[in-house]
């Protein structure tokens, strides 16, 4: 069981492994922060982390052992899909039915691109074999299962080098006892198979969705175990004993218990992280409508928060390029079918490495620098152009040193990357060249934005910018105007922000139940005796990880649909009994959301999919941002002037250099850049920057040019 952190004010810590910088911040109980930027080690994740931490230690002058929580967010699992180098995973499922996964939805992302190949699916079908089993849609066994077959198999498999396999077997969400045998068998004859059962990953309906997500599961369940684990050991020999949470995609928190049996719940970690601080940002400074954009080394990402809420679904697609939860683009990626923040991303960050295409054109990205060699700028031995180098050569970076002077950098070495891989070959000045370079970075990333706003029936006019990470605020205000957005806000700890938004987020956990029955043929008792059901499931877990019931609060939501459609949205159910009247409100707010989401609605009869309860572990011990005080270092920065290149058309000009904790809510006009421990803030001519009372940055671009 995890420690009962929250029971005692103690520090905490927040980090966030990013592809280049590996970011932490300390919070100490009375709110003083302190923030750390350390090179991410790809070699070994956790030791970024444990030098990062101990410089904060030192600096704010406590021992390890006062640190009560560290909020954990990473990349162990996306990198381990994205580099295909989880565990030689295979799938048991029902006899005839091996080729669910590869046959998938029978979908292309894009219609014309004849180039396309569909992914190669995590399980290779020599690793899939049926089993003679069947339970029909009403949860009827019509084929025992064959145990022996089942053992027969799995002794093959393990042979054959199989680490882990997924258990998916037909109708499962509805009568799981199959599934619950096999997995017994399993244990007791092979005890050193991890598995995945998708009735204990994802009992909802959708063979295939079902199937992807509890093989992704099984994928990565031991790079999981094996990086949380080791990192517990390296905390602990530095003397940290703290409860260890990992952020979930869903923008909340989850025990070590949680992360280890179910890593598919936090495959997109980090980035949640910086929606859920985000989201306290808005509600302070009374923007409910936010586009979340948020830079790192070696990719973007962008979300909504509409009315206060980060923008939430209960499936996406981890791909290549750009990836994003649409719900009209699908087929290009692995499923999962888990509650999630929807975030799209692209390959476009600091690290992004520039080149000229087959047919002679500019492009950016997906490839990284990473941290190690890094961009040219760092002289570890890359001599290719990145997004850092063409920033550095336009004078937007301090050309010495970056992350307050702890990264030496070489502006040169930029300019002569630049000149040899771009300028040279289109015959382009280097000035000419970096401007390029950052103007394909910027479209690349104004296409995630649109992602999550046009492609959702929403106006980006309409809302403002939220830019962090370390590259967001240095390129918000570039990408804003390809928007036409009026107002972007570089909020506290920008550079860092990911990291922070940890320590805002409380923790959560989802559970669902399959229903499957027309609306107005469910009886509200048997659907109140689900969600009673689910809420203890609920608090259970919450109990294991420290929270009492007092602390605990539960939100009960619906999957609804059409009748005869294949797809439901999720509607949450207002609070109080579940009654007749709660379903007929339940009738009202899912016509309103499909009429937002699809332009209209109808009067067809309405089909309940599933019932689902998000439970929460409150405390007092959550960042808050208006009332944090950050170390006065952290907001350095240098004073002065540099030549800075704002536009390819006209020659650079003095440009004034404002350390952050410099500003105060008198409006400075621009050109400015404002320099600070963990990012830089880039704001342009025909702008003006103000601090607000929480010390978030404010830049207003006139009306005329956005």
């Amino acid at each position: 069981m995890d420690t009962a952190f929250h029971a005692r004010a103690g520090v905490r810590v927040g980090c966030d492994i990013g592809g280049t910088f590996t970011d932490i911040v300390l919070a100490m109980p009375d709110g003083r922060l302190y923030v750390n930027k350390t090179s991410t080690t790809p070699e070994n994740l956790g030791l970024a982390i444990t030098r990062g931490l101990q410089a904060l230690i030192d600096q704010a002058g406590i021992a390890a052992g006062d640190i009560a929580e560290i909020v954990h967010g990473t990349t162990t699992a996306s990198n381990t899909i994205l580099q295909k180098v989880g565990a030689r995973t295979a799938v048991l499922t029902t006899e005839g039915f091996r080729d669910v996964l590869e046959i998938a939805r029978i979908r292309t992302p894009t219609m014309f691109d004849l180039g396309w190949s569909k992914p190669q699916p995590l399980a290779p079908r020599r690793y899939r074999r049926g089993i003679r089993e069947r339970i029909d849609a009403q949860g009827r066994v019509v084929t025992p299962l064959d145990e022996q077959q089942l053992l027969r198999e799995v002794g093959e498999l393990a042979g054959e080098g199989v680490a882990a396999i997924a258990i998916c077997f037909l109708n499962s969400y509805i009568n799981p006892a199959h599934e619950r045998r096999a997995k017994a068998l399993i244990e007791a004859a092979f005890p050193s198979l991890l598995l995945s059962v998708s009735c204990d990953v994802l009992p909802e309906i959708k063979e295939y969705e079902r199937t992807s997500t509890t093989v992704v599961n099984a994928y990565i369940l031991p790079a999981m175990r094996t990086y949380l684990a080791r990192l517990k050991d390296d905390l602990a020999r530095m003397g940290v004993t703290a409860s260890l949470q990992v952020m979930a995609s869903n923008g909340g928190m989850m025990g070590i218990a949680s992360a280890t049996e179910k890593p598919v719940f936090a495959v997109a970690s980090g980035p949640a992280g910086g929606v859920a601080g985000a989201a306290q940002i808005g509600a302070l400074s009374g923007d409910r409508d936010l586009i979340v954009f948020d830079m790192g080394g070696t990719t973007a990402k962008a979300s909504i928060i509409a009315a206060g809420t980060p923008s939430l679904t209960n499936e996406y697609e981890f791909r290549d390029g750009i990836s994003a939860p649409s719900r009209f683009i699908k087929g290009g990626g692995y499923v999962l079918k888990v509650p999630a923040i929807d975030i799209a991303e692209v390959g476009a960050g600091g690290g992004s490495i520039a080149g000229i295409d087959a047919g002679g054109l500019l492009c950016v990205g997906p490839e990284s620098a990473g941290a190690y060699p890094g961009p040219a700028c760092y002289g570890n031995g890359n001599d290719r152009p990145t997004v850092t180098d063409a920033n550095m050569v336009l004078g937007y970076l301090n050309p010495k040193a970056l992350a307050g002077g702890s990264l030496a950098v070489n502006a040169g070495l930029s300019r002569d990357a630049i000149a040899r891989h771009i300028a040279a070959p289109l015959n382009l000045d280097v000035l000419a060249a970096a401007h390029g370079i950052r103007q394909v970075a910027n479209v690349n990333m104004a296409r995630a934005i649109r992602a999550v706003t046009v492609e959702r029936g929403r106006d980006p006019r309409d809302m403002a910018m939220i830019a962090f990470g370390g590259g967001g605020p240095l390129h918000a205000v570039s990408v804003a105007r390809l928007l036409g957005i009026t107002r972007v806000i570089a909020p506290i700890m920008a550079g860092v922000f990911c990291s922070a938004g940890m320590l805002s987020a409380d923790a959560e956990h989802n559970f669902v139940k399959a229903v499957l029955r027309r609306l107005d043929d469910c009886e509200p008792a048997a659907l109140a005796a689900i969600a009673d059901d689910l809420r203890v499931q609920g608090r259970d877990i919450l109990a294991s990880e420290g929270y009492a019931n007092a602390a605990v609060e539960t939100v009960v939501f619906a999957d609804v649909r059409y009748l005869g459609q294949s797809s439901e949205l999720t509607v949450p159910l207002a609070a109080g009994a579940l009654d007749a009247s709660a379903l007929d409100r339940l009738k009202d707010d899912f016509n309103a959301e499909y009429a937002r989401t699809f332009g209209y609605s109808s009067d067809e009869p309405l089909e309940l999919v599933n019932m689902r309860v998000s439970a929460y572990g409150r405390s007092g011990q959550r960042l808050d941002f208006g009332h944090c005080k950050v170390d006065a270092s952290a907001l350095a920065g240098e004073s002065g002037v540099r030549m800075v290149s704002f536009s390819a058309d006209e020659p650079p000009r003095e440009t004034r250099l404002v350390p952050r904790g410099a500003l105060t809510r008198q409006k400075m006009d621009g050109p400015l850049i404002i320099e600070s421990y963990d990012t830089t803030i880039v704001v342009p001519p025909r702008c003006s920057a103000h601090a607000d009372g929480v010390g978030n940055i404010i830049i207003d671009l006139h009306q005329e040019t956005a």
